[in-house]
């Protein structure tokens, strides 16, 4: 009994060891910020003096109407409204084409997927704001094609945070394939008894496809979602970190990103950066108990 004992405790000693690099990087790398962060979140810090505890103030700053706080949190919220449907209708849509058998399918799926690989890269961010600059491309087709003198698309507050949202879209790669994974485990007897049953191909999308892909959809669309609200390079690089034209895109997590490294209100900073995890939080659990009535399993009766 006791061999076995001293058995166990060696293989448990052998197993904390290979865990022990996971577990120093979580505590001193994730739980340790973490918990610092959500510290300063109450007090005024501006990264050169001792924190200063202040309680609530900082919430009470955000809550009592900072206009570009307010600014952002509009941006954000219609960013990923727009973002996130149009991201995922063109996945689908994409996936739906590449699911028909054509030749070379690996080889569009990595074309597809590339862009979302190199999303939230600055040189994509750049790409897009010499796309849609004045004299960019899109211009230059609306000109020669159309005799259309466009304006600048990302120095114009009606068009800028437009922009932003059709970059997100074409970065669609990410849930398409995931889409693509998704149609491929749908029995083709589903289809081929409502074709029976005089389905027309429409008819086949909306009451096979969709139904049996909801679990899918629910994925890709909690994903996707908290990504927009993570979303910061796209603004920061096309705005020149301004959140420009007007704060047209100033998203949330730069003027996070301005607050602490350019203003040093880290303690103000650590709020804002608080009340994201509790808008996502939200999101997130508004969106799980909304699934029960739309997300169909298929170990369900």
């Amino acid at each position: 009994m006791s061999t076995t004992k001293n058995l166990s405790k060696r293989q448990n000693g052998v197993a904390f060891l290979f865990l022990s690099p996971w577990l120093v990087g979580f505590f001193l790398l994730t739980l340790g910020p973490i918990l610092g962060s959500m510290y300063l979140s109450f007090t005024n810090y501006d990264l050169f003096n001792p924190p200063v505890w202040t309680g609530f103030d900082n919430y009470r700053k955000l809550m009592g109407g900072d206009p570009r706080y307010i600014q952002s949190l509009k941006v954000t919220f219609t960013y990923v409204l727009f973002s996130v449907p149009l991201k995922l209708g063109f996945a689908l849509f994409i996936a739906l084409i590449l699911n028909r058998g054509l030749r070379g399918l690996g080889f569009y799926r990595s074309v597809f997927y590339l862009p979302s690989l190199l999303g939230g890269s600055v040189a994509v961010a750049l790409m897009w704001r010499q796309i849609f600059s004045y004299d960019g491309i899109i211009n230059h087709f609306l000109w020669t094609y159309l005799g259309y003198d466009a304006p600048s698309w990302i120095t114009n507050p009606d068009y800028a945070l437009g922009t932003l949202v059709l970059l997100a879209a074409w970065q669609f790669g990410a849930p398409m394939v995931i889409f693509l994974a998704g149609l491929k485990q749908i029995p083709q007897d589903m289809y081929d008894a409502a074709a029976i049953d005089g389905a027309r191909p429409v008819q086949q999308f909306f009451y096979v496809t969709i139904p049996l892909l909801t679990p899918i959809i629910f994925f890709n669309f909690v994903m996707q979602t908290i990504g927009s609200f993570q979303a910061f390079t796209p603004s920061y690089i096309i705005s020149d970190g301004t959140g420009g034209p007007a704060d047209s895109t100033l998203f949330y997590t730069l003027y996070l990103y301005e607050q602490a490294f350019t203003d040093f209100e880290m303690g103000y900073a650590s709020a804002i950066a608080w009340v994201l995890v509790g808008i996502i939080a939200i999101a997130t659990s508004i969106s799980f108990l909304s699934a029960k009535y739309w997300v169909h399993y298929g170990d369900e009766g």
